[in-house]
């Protein structure tokens, strides 16, 4: 399973939603992230992903959409 479908996994299991945002589109302007959920969805990449994601890399700027997550991720493997 490639990257991005990875990624909407977690996404759809934290929103509780079977959604399909476009990978440049914002997750927090589109209502399905906010500041606590946030917290859940770094947990279940993290999970995914077997990677460790630090406190201060939490920011609604790194994981606003698709892209930046994939490319995130990207820069921790």
């Amino acid at each position: 399973m490639e990257p991005q479908a990875r990624i909407l996994k977690v996404l759809r299991r934290v929103t509780g939603k079977e959604i399909s945002p476009a990978p440049e589109e914002s997750l927090f302007l589109s209502g399905l992230l906010d500041s606590f959920a946030l917290t859940d969805f770094v947990s279940g990449l993290e999970e995914e992903f077997g990677v460790t994601i630090p406190d201060a890399d939490l920011s609604a700027r790194k994981f606003d959409t698709i892209e930046k997550v994939t490319s995130y991720l990207a820069s921790k493997a």
